[in-house]
């Protein structure tokens, strides 16, 4: 007898494939092994915050419009429905910071790096040396954030609206603490590149290719 195909299977493996969630394996043995398991354990570490930050801003924006509702058309609320948001703020806004450093999205002054030529070996330092400040503010909010949670763990208290331990609002911080030195620990020993984006597209440098279409113009006229 035939075996039937299973589609949804297929489809599972081409997800999991073309979001870089299966290691690749083959011909891999040693420390390239380590890193390409790595590499798919940092894809896997992402989706997951990814799908938290989506479902915790999804569940704010739905708690702040029915206490709205509540509040200026029915006259009444929810305790509770007003803490929450608050919470969940919390987390978005940490897991987004984390988001920001995987694809180098935050803010940042680049006039002294587009000062030294493309492929230089300061812009190279000024890479390192970037990826390693993250790696000591990660450092500084995974080491310290948990601390300060643990310590409130021996505490006693509770949120005046839900009732849930106080602890809970400061665990977004080692959380993110902990993504952060990941990532950067993974692009200072190499095994992430800085061309490797889940969340964003590279970046065109818009400066670079004028200076290329001036130095050639007949690619212009064709």
């Amino acid at each position: 007898m035939k075996k039937k195909s299973r589609p949804h299977s297929s489809k599972i493996h081409s997800y999991l494939v073309s979001n870089h969630l299966v290691p690749v394996v083959a011909d891999r043995k040693g420390l390239h092994l380590i890193a390409e398991l790595l590499r798919t354990l940092n894809h896997w570490v992402h989706k997951l915050i990814l799908y938290i930050a989506q479902a915790a801003l999804a569940l704010m924006v739905v708690l702040v419009i029915i206490t709205v509702i509540l509040r200026y058309v029915f006259n009444t609320g929810i305790g509770w429905a007003e803490e929450v948001p608050r919470l969940l703020v919390t987390l978005f806004a940490f897991l987004a910071c984390a988001i920001g450093v995987r694809d180098h999205m935050h803010i940042s002054v680049d006039i002294l790096y587009n000062a030294f030529a493309e492929d230089s070996f300061m812009r190279k330092a000024l890479v390192v040396f970037t990826d390693f400040c993250i790696l000591l503010c990660g450092l500084f909010l995974l080491i310290y954030g948990w601390q300060y949670t643990q310590r409130l763990m021996r505490l006693p208290g509770t949120l005046p609206m839900t009732g849930w331990p106080t602890f809970i609002q400061y665990i977004p911080a080692p959380l993110a603490g902990f993504v952060m030195t990941f990532d950067s620990a993974l692009f200072l020993t190499g095994i992430l590149k800085r061309d490797d984006l889940l969340y964003s597209e590279k970046e065109v440098d818009y400066t670079q290719l004028v200076k290329h279409q001036n130095q050639d113009p007949q690619e212009e006229k064709l």
